[in-house]
Order: structure tokens, then C-alpha cells, then sequence
């Protein structure tokens, strides 16, 4: 791959993971910690909200955000046209 395509494609993949990290970092500090006196006034199946995201919330959100990043790089990949089939 020519440099410029190759600056653009990293350049690409890092605001896919700056993105991603924003969200996790969102759901872990601010929904697990900052906001959890908020949050713990809404009941969900018998928890309160920011006791959940504490607990299981972030978890679940890192398992959903990896198979984002995984599509975003695969659909970046056949962009430039550098796939694994």
C-alpha cells in the first residue's frame, strides 16, 4: 500500500478506537461512577440502574464495542482493499 493510503488508513482505524474508548470510558466512569446516585433511582428487574452498569453494564458494553470495531475494520479493510479472506 502507497504511504498516503496507508497514513489515511491508520489515521481512519485510530478515530475508530478513540470513539469506541469515549464510549467505554462514558459507560464505566461516568455511568458505573460519576452518575450512579442519578442512575440508582430507576429499578430495573429489581436493581437499581447504576449498581448494574457498575456490576455487568460495562462488560456488556465492551463485548458490543468489540464487534463493532469489528465490523468498522472489516468494512475499513475492503475500503482499501487490504482484507483477509
Amino acid at each position: 500500500m502507497e504511504q498516503g493510503k496507508l497514513k489515511e488508513y491508520w489515521k481512519i482505524n485510530l478515530s475508530y478506537l478513540i470513539s469506541l474508548l469515549v464510549v467505554w470510558f462514558v459507560v464505566s466512569f461516568g455511568f458505573g461512577i460519576l452518575l450512579v446516585d442519578q442512575l440508582n433511582a430507576i429499578h430495573i428487574g429489581g436493581f437499581k440502574l447504576g449498581f448494574w452498569f457498575a456490576q455487568q453494564g460495562s462488560i456488556y458494553t465492551f463485548v458490543v464495542l468489540i464487534f463493532v470495531y469489528v465490523a468498522l475494520m472489516n468494512r475499513l479493510d475492503k475500503k482499501f482493499d487490504v482484507r483477509e479472506d
